[in-house]
C-alpha cells in the first residue's frame, strides 16, 4: 500500500486537517484515562480502521551488522542484497549486531519511565506548540478533533553538524529545568549513536541500489533529524482505539527500538501483520522522503500501533533527516527512460511544514505533498 506514483492533480490544495471546535480541546491525563471503562469518543476509530489485536506476524528479515561493522566486504554484499529485498518489498527489516551499547538503550528506557511517570502539569512544561514538532504532546488533543491517537510523545531536534550544541540536552534543559541535565545527555548520546547508525545502513542501501556506498551516507552526514519517544499507556477498550494511526513515516529512515510490548503492524500486500519484539535489534524502515529519493525504487510502509489494556507500550523511535538545505533528488542512476522522475525536488523543511500545518500524515502523504507543491509552483 505504498505510494508508486502521483496521480492526478487535486483540484484545491491538499489538507487532511481538520478544523477545531470553539470549545476547549479535550486533555489527555494517561493517570485518568487508562482507568476509564468509557473512552471518549475523540479517541474511537471508524470502524474499518478499527483495529484486530492479533494479526499473523511478519517475518521480516533480520540483517547482522557484525560482519558489515568489522569490515568484511563479503558480509557487507550480503547484508546489502537482503536490505535491498526488504526495501522493495514493504521497506522493513531488523537489524542485530549493532554494535549500539545495550547500557544506554537500557538508560533510554529508564528515563522514558521517569518523563512520563511525571504528572500532567510537570509535563506540559515541555508542551508542544501548534506547528511545531518539538515537545511534549498528550496525544495530538490540540490538533485534531478526531481519530486521535492513544499515546503520550515526547521530541525532540538533533543536529549531526560538527558545529552543533548539543541540541537535545540544551532543550531538555531548557524546558524542564538543570535536574533534566543527564536527561537531555543520554538522549543526545543516544541520537548520537543513532545518527552513526543509520549512515552505516545509508551505506548498505547506497550499495543495494547501486549508487556505491558512500553516495547516501554523504548525503544525510550532516543530518537535521528528529527522536521521539512514544508512551502508549493501557487503555480498556483496545479494540476500538489506535496508539498511532495508519501512516507512512515522512521522514528518511526510522531507526526503531520498541520494549517487550507488542504493538508494531505492518501493512502488506492489503493484510495487517505484526513484528514480534526483539530488545537485541532495531526496526528499520524506509520514509517518504528516501522513497522519494530513490525515485520510488524503495518503498515507505504503511504502519500503526495497537494499544492493549493492561500494559504500558515504549518505543523509541530515531527519524533520520536530511539537512534543511539538502536538495531531495535522486542520483542520475535512478532515473531513466524506463524509470521517469515520480517527484518534484523539495527540501525537508519544506514536506516537514506541510505534515505539521497542512496535512495528517497517511498512506498517501508523499502524493498529496507532490500535489500540493505542483499547485504552489502553478
Amino acid at each position: 500500500m505504498a505510494i508508486e506514483c502521483i496521480h492526478t492533480m487535486m483540484p484545491q490544495p491538499a489538507s487532511n486537517q481538520e478544523s477545531k471546535e470553539q470549545e476547549p480541546p479535550l486533555v489527555f491525563d494517561a493517570s485518568v484515562l487508562r482507568h476509564q471503562l468509557h473512552i471518549p469518543s475523540q479517541f474511537i476509530w471508524p470502524d474499518e480502521e478499527k483495529p484486530c489485536l492479533d494479526e499473523p506476524e511478519l517475518l521480516v528479515p533480520y540483517i547482522d551488522l557484525g560482519g558489515f561493522l568489522s569490515g568484511d566486504p563479503v558480509a557487507a554484499m550480503e547484508a546489502s542484497r537482503l536490505v535491498g529485498q526488504a526495501c522493495q518489498k514493504h521497506g522493513f527489516f531488523l537489524v542485530s549486531n549493532h554494535g549500539i551499547d545495550q547500557n544506554l538503550i537500557s538508560h533510554a528506557h529508564f528515563y522514558m519511565d521517569h518523563f512520563f511517570g511525571l504528572p500532567l502539569s510537570h509535563k506540559q512544561r515541555a508542551q508542544r506548540m501548534p506547528g511545531e514538532h518539538c515537545g511534549y504532546a498528550s496525544s495530538f488533543t490540540g490538533r485534531f478533533s478526531s481519530k486521535l491517537p492513544w499515546k503520550e510523545t515526547l521530541s525532540f531536534q538533533y543536529s549531526a553538524h560538527k558545529d552543533s550544541p548539543p541540541l537535545v540536552k540544551d532543550y531538555m534543559c531548557n524546558k524542564m529545568g538543570k535536574e533534566f541535565e543527564q536527561f537531555g545527555k543520554v538522549y543526545q548520546d543516544y541520537c548520537e549513536a543513532m545518527s552513526n547508525l543509520s549512515l552505516g545502513i545509508m551505506e548498505l542501501i547506497g550499495m543495494s541500489l547501486g549508487v556505491g556506498k558512500g553516495f547516501f551516507k554523504e548525503f544525510f552526514e550532516e543530518n537535521s533529524s528528529i527522536m521521539r519517544l512514544n508512551y502508549y499507556p493501557p487503555c480498556q477498550k483496545p479494540d476500538l482505539t489506535l496508539g498511532t494511526g495508519p501512516h507512512c513515516d515522512p521522514t528518511s529512515l526510522t531507526i526503531l527500538h520498541q520494549d517487550q510490548v507488542g504493538g508494531l503492524q505492518v501493512c502488506v500486500d492489503n493484510q495487517w501483520h505484526s513484528i514480534r519484539p526483539d530488545l537485541n535489534a532495531f526496526v528499520v524502515n524506509i520514509g517518504d522522503t528516501f522513497m522519494a529519493l530513490s525515485n520510488g525504487r524503495y518503498k515507505s510502509c504503511l504502519h500503526r500501533a495497537v494499544v492493549n489494556s493492561e500494559t504500558t507500550r515504549k518505543s523509541l523511535a530515531f527519524f533520520l533527516c536530511p539537512r534543511s538545505d539538502k536538495v531531495v533528488c535522486p542520483p542520475r542512476e535512478l532515473v531513466d527512460k524506463l524509470n521517469p522522475r515520480l517527484y518534484p525536488d523539495f527540501t525537508w523543511p519544506m514536506l516537514l511544514e506541510f505534515t505539521q500545518k497542512h496535512y495528517r500524515a497517511d498512506m498517501k502523504t508523499l502524493e498529496a505533498f507532490a500535489n500540493w507543491l505542483q499547485l504552489k509552483s502553478n
